[in-house]
This record gives C-alpha cells, structure tokens and sequence, in this order.
C-alpha cells in the first residue's frame, strides 16, 4: 500500500518540466533481522523515510511541494491497528453536534435498565394433552 501510495504522490509531483529532470540527492537504506530503514530526498523537494521492525510495526514520512507551492507532510504509524496517517492536508470529520455528544453521554452514565425475564407458567391437563402447554 505504502509502496503505491509513494509512487503516486512522486508521479503527482513530476507534473511540471522541473520535477521530470529531478534526481536523487540522498538515498541511505538499511535491511537487517530486526527490521528496515530508509531515507531520500531529491531535488525537487520529495522526501521519504521510514522505519519497520521485524514484528511488522512501521513508522514513516513524507513530503513535496504541491503545484501550488504548498509544502505537504505526511507522518504515519502503520501497526496492529493499521494505517494511521496525519498531518495538515488530510481531511477531519467535522464536529460532533452538541446534542449528539449530551445523548451519548446520558446513555454512558445511564446503563441499559435489564428486566427480568418473565417466567411462563406452565399448566398440565394430564396425558389427554400429550404436554401441551397452556
């Protein structure tokens, strides 16, 4: 998914003249037992790193400069529970209605109220029945 996700960020910041002649000005990568590392920068302002461990937990980020001149960043954690990106261009919910947020408090200070289960009487009219119930 990351892998993807770079490739089209890089392939949205190659849009102009400039960024089709960038090159790499740093790269450093790091494989072992315990995990990975990498890093790079180019000269058109993309960079990238990021850090995994054995155990399948990552840590990364990146950044470019938009079309409009506008530095994007991007950090993320990836774990047991999955992606989680920030930063400033990603879109927030909007706020939680005030009445929404009272309801739910309500239901979080008043528990559910259990009834106790009705108990059914059973009446035997003898074998004739063969064990209806009534």
């Amino acid at each position: 998914f990351l892998q993807v996700l770079l490739c089209s960020l890089i392939a949205a910041a190659a849009a102009t003249s400039d960024d089709a002649n960038a090159e790499v000005k740093h790269f450093q990568s790091d494989v072992s037992e315990h995990g990975f590392q990498y890093a790079y920068d180019t000269t058109n302002a993309i960079h990238a790193a990021a850090a995994g461990s054995a155990y399948g937990e990552h840590n990364g980020d990146f950044s470019w400069i938009s079309p409009e001149g506008e530095h994007v960043a991007i950090q993320y954690v990836a774990d047991e529970n999955g992606y989680q990106p920030s930063g400033d261009i990603l879109p927030t919910p909007p706020p939680i209605p005030e009445a929404i947020l009272k309801a739910l408090e309500y239901i979080r200070t008043h528990p559910r109220y259990e009834e106790e289960p009705v108990r059914k009487q059973v009446v035997h009219h003898g074998a004739k029945n063969y064990g209806r119930r009534f």
